[in-house]
């Protein structure tokens, strides 16, 4: 037979026991000859009920599991002790990633690609970090660690940070309409009068997607292509449909300005590179052309790569196109954007980009790879359901340059690659990294 006990602790927590009582600890009718003996099992089941109901001391004494008894039949769930558990998965685990660099390194050397600069980083070291080739193939000067790259739309996932810093400051809101701050007319719908910061750093305006994109290609500076915003059409309410933007994508510096009376450039340099120390980062084109490490841009034509010119509207879209930087510099990038530096970036921010906003239609290079999933964006970067792990990440190209970053938070490691070159190969670099990734991690 069952005799159920409960036992009140602090916390308002209530432990129930099923205890099994034996006929030895049944009470029994007391004689003179039974006075003794009773009392000794009496004092035997006392011993035995105290012992069964206090599974805390058995908890405290590392018991491979609780003392409680189970229905029969019943197994514990778990059986090693605490100090038995094995130790999480930490970098230096899965950290040989031989296989991968010498993948690089062969199609840069096939492709005859002209400069390369990666790294491969956790939150906290640099595990790896190289860089090939030459900054311009009519001269013989290496790519080296302190080579400047345009980055272009990886340029997105700062402005996010912006985006992150002016609400966490009270300073905007991720749900106020622009209309209410900036002080020109946009789309053709009455509908886009209630876009939001949130609407624009997740491509969710309903605006036309890649409004005015072509004329950014052609030349036009921003500040020009600003007076045709109200002909922009309207294809949806915000917040319903998404639509990846370059143009659309660069009120954030309005608002920035807007708001702070300070330039967007001023902005990044002043809250972001100076406090993670991305010393040679920069912002526009001419901190670009005046530095004599920068990259040159180069394109595929006529059997062979060539020189190609610098596109300078694209700069003028700062939080859609506008960093440069070099390797070292987005080494720290990608390591705050793991949580290494939560004085700038703290996880509560991190955490308000890394967030699916939108899911994302097939069709661009990273929802055609085979372990994708899911895709959305965030607000500035995108997120990545891939094999089963949770990744972030953003690309970009502009005339002559590509990057890719790639952040998998659950085992601190992020890849970062930059070419100075338009080459189909950064549309491979990631999914062969992630894939390297999970090998080593199936293998321990």
């Amino acid at each position: 037979m069952r005799q159920a006990r409960g036992l009140q602790i602090p916390g308002d927590m209530v432990f129930s026991w099923q205890i099994p009582m034996s006929t030895e600890c049944r009470i029994l009718p007391v004689t003179a000859k039974l006075r003794l003996l009773t009392f000794y099992r009496r004092l035997s089941c006392l011993v035995f009920l105290l012992l069964a109901m206090s599974p805390m001391r058995a908890l405290a004494d590392d018991a491979p599991y609780s003392t409680v008894l189970l229905e029969e039949g019943v197994q514990p769930a778990f059986h090693q002790l605490p100090g038995q558990l094995p130790a999480p998965l930490v970098t230096s685990d899965f950290a040989d990633f031989s296989i991968y660099k010498n993948w690089l390194q062969q199609e840069v050397t096939e492709q005859e690609i002209p400069g390369v600069a990666f790294a491969i980083v956790s939150s906290s070291d640099i595990l790896d970090l190289q860089t090939y080739g030459v900054r311009n193939i009519q001269e013989d000067d290496a790519v080296d660690d302190n080579t400047v790259f345009r980055i272009a739309s990886v340029s997105k996932t700062f402005a996010g940070t912006v985006a992150s810093q002016l609400v966490n400051s009270n300073i905007s809101t991720w749900d106020e309409p622009l209309s209410a701050t900036l002080p020109y007319n946009i789309g053709t719908g009455a509908a886009t009068s209630q876009m939001t910061l949130r609407h624009v750093l997740s491509h969710t305006t309903g605006l036309m997607p890649h409004a005015f994109s072509n004329m950014l290609d052609a030349g036009v500076a921003y500040e020009k292509i600003q007076e045709k915003f109200h002909e922009i059409p309207t294809v949806c309410a915000p917040g319903q449909c998404y639509g990846y933007q370059n143009v659309v994508f660069s009120l954030v510096a309005d608002v920035v300005q807007a708001s702070l009376r300070t330039t967007y450039d001023d902005f990044v340099v002043e809250n972001i590179f100076l406090p993670l120390g991305m010393t040679q980062a920069s912002m526009g084109y001419e901190a670009f052309r005046d530095n004599p490490n920068a990259s040159a841009p180069h394109q595929y034509g006529r059997g062979g790569w060539r020189l190609s010119s610098v596109n300078t509207a694209y700069y003028t879209t700062g939080p859609a196109a506008g960093v440069n930087a070099t390797i070292l510099d987005m080494v720290r990038w990608a390591q705050a954007n793991l949580g290494g530096s939560p004085d700038v970036l703290p996880r509560s921010l991190l955490d308000m980009q890394h967030t699916p906003v939108v899911e994302t239609p097939r069709g661009n290079y990273f929802n055609r790879w085979p372990k994708v999933t899911k895709a959305w964006y965030g607000l500035g970067w995108r997120i990545l359901d891939y094999d089963g792990m949770r990744v972030i990440h953003h690309g970009g190209g502009v005339r002559g340059y590509r990057s890719e970053i790639v952040l998998v938070p659950a085992y601190d490691i992020a890849l970062v690659v930059m070419f100075n070159a338009e080459t189909r190969l950064a549309n491979e670099v990631v999914p062969h990294f992630l894939d390297n990734l999970q090998a080593n991690i199936n293998a321990l």
